[in-house]
């Protein structure tokens, strides 16, 4: 059966319909927060409602009673911001206006939500016919029946994250990291239950996955908990955003800071960390920083942030803690700013439990290709390391983007659990275990295709005498063709006057 990828997806492609009316002239930078605010205030007013009516029909006049939604992990829809208020001012001028209202509302009766809605629908540049035109479309669509959770509303979110990182670029790279990456990492480490982090956590897309993996495996979501900061203001918004609708208790701090400068979180051990840091990022800070007490292996150069990020997470990793993190290529190899003494300490500490090397085209905002690193401060495979190269897996799902796929991430997290076990068989062209002092030998460089070599091209039974006379049969009459094509564009030629020799 073909495994299931995000270009699949039905009623999530709906609601982006309805975001592309309200575009016009907007950058998808600035509609982006008008769709995701409007999915948000459509859900969480469908789930009230449905609560709503239940406690009606019980009778007893309980239905404006805050705690009895606070209660199920419902949030409260004052009157005012209820849906039915908002549609019957869709083909009003003032329809901007409601909406901000009804969002200040809903934030003032939700602490969990203060400052971090969007509030700027009321402006000017803010084409209120498409605004009517989306909040009908979204009034048609009842989005508590298409699903019996909070996962309906995440995977729309997520989607129409993916789509505008695809029209963003470059710069979506800030909020967004594909979810086949995100599932990868989660497979590997597997986060049943403990303290989860990312110190670059974007739209919180490592959280969501982690609390999926839980359910999906019988755990409990409050078996986790959820620790993170982003620089963004407005990404910081998205995320606590995400998180809430997802019923995922966060601890985000309160407002957006730089993680190198203004660490939220100094105290924290974390039992599981995962994270896409900023690729390459220059002028992080390194002068200012130079003394910094996370700076265990090395100062890492001003010039890139790689290793300072890395660094970071070790530092804030528990006793028995694992990581993983998403890294341009170049930290497998780097020599320069120190990176190479840098890479050699962490590898002689032990702490390198796999490398992966992904396959190109997994990112919108950026060609560079990455590998995946997971850390561990007590290895199970003491003194080796797992190289999987993973270049060949994934299949292209429009003509720029590749996605794992299932099967994919389940051989990549098959290999992990075997090479933990001690069971895992080396696999020529895929994956291979490597002692540190084979590692040594290499001068401490940790590209996948160094170790696992290149995979034996497969036999197909036919005797190479047999084999030969075809394809040397095949290739003169492609000769013979070749000739006769020749032929025929000079004889054309010569019908207008023009002469080859």
């Amino acid at each position: 059966m073909a495994e299931k990828n995000t270009a699949d997806i039905g009623f999530e492609q709906k609601i982006w319909n309805a975001a592309c009316i309200l575009r016009g002239n907007m950058d998808a930078a600035e509609y982006k927060h008008v769709i995701l605010g409007l999915i948000f205030l459509k859900y969480i007013s469908d789930t009230f409602s449905v609560k709503y009516q239940e406690l009606v029909a019980e009778g007893d006049g309980f239905e404006e009673d805050h705690d009895e939604y606070l209660s199920e992990g419902i949030f409260y829809v004052p009157a005012e911001a209820r849906w039915e208020v908002i549609a019957a001012a869709a083909h009003t001028e003032e329809i901007g206006v409601v909406i901000d209202a009804a969002m200040r509302a809903i934030e003032r009766e939700n602490k969990r939500l203060k400052d971090v809605l969007p509030k700027n629908f009321a402006r000017p540049e803010l084409d209120k016919r498409r605004l009517g035109e989306v909040v009908d479309l979204f009034t048609n669509i009842s989005m508590a029946e298409h699903g019996a959770s909070k996962d309906i509303l995440g995977r729309t979110y997520e989607y129409c994250l993916k789509n505008f990182a695809e029209q963003e670029g470059k710069l979506a790279g800030e909020f967004y990291t594909p979810a086949s990456v995100v599932r990868t990492l989660v497979a590997v480490l597997e986060p049943f239950r403990g303290r989860v982090y990312d110190p670059c956590c974007g739209s919180g897309g490592m959280f969501v996955q982690s609390a999926r993996f839980v359910e999906e495996h019988q755990g409990r979501i409050n078996d986790i908990s959820v620790y993170g900061q982003d620089a963004n203001p407005t990404t910081w918004k998205m995320a606590q955003m995400n998180l809430a609708i997802r019923g995922i208790e966060a601890d985000l701090g309160g407002f957006a800071a730089d993680t190198f400068f203004n660490d939220l979180h100094p105290s924290l051990r974390a039992d599981f960390i995962l994270a896409n840091p900023p690729f390459n990022l220059s002028n992080w800070g390194a002068d200012k920083l130079k003394d910094d007490v996370r700076w265990k292996f090395g100062l890492p150069p001003a010039g890139n942030a790689n290793f300072a990020w890395m660094q970071h997470m070790i530092h804030h990793l528990a006793p028995k803690g694992r990581m993983g993190l998403v890294l341009a290529n170049g930290s497998l190899s780097s020599q320069s700013g120190g990176e190479g003494e840098i890479r050699r300490r962490i590898v002689e500490a032990d702490l390198v439990a796999a490398v992966v090397a992904m396959p190109p085209q997994l990112f919108y905002t950026t060609p560079i290709q990455v590998s995946l690193w997971f850390i561990e401060r007590d290895k199970r495979q003491k003194g080796k390391t797992l190289f999987v190269d993973a270049r060949g897996l994934g299949t292209m799902v429009s003509r720029k983007l590749r996605e794992l796929t299932d099967e994919d991430v389940r051989r990549i997290a098959g290999a992990f659990s075997a090479f933990e076990d001690g069971t895992l068989a080396d696999e020529k062209g895929f994956c291979a275990v490597v002692s540190t002092e084979d590692i040594a030998k290499q001068d401490f460089v940790l590209t996948p295709g160094r170790y696992v070599g290149v995979a034996d091209a497969e036999e197909d039974g036919e005797p190479f005498e047999e084999k030969m006379a075809r394809l040397t049969g095949e290739l003169s009459e492609l000769f013979a063709e070749s000739r006769k094509a020749e032929e025929e564009i000079k004889k054309q030629l010569a019908s207008i006057g023009f002469e080859v020799r």
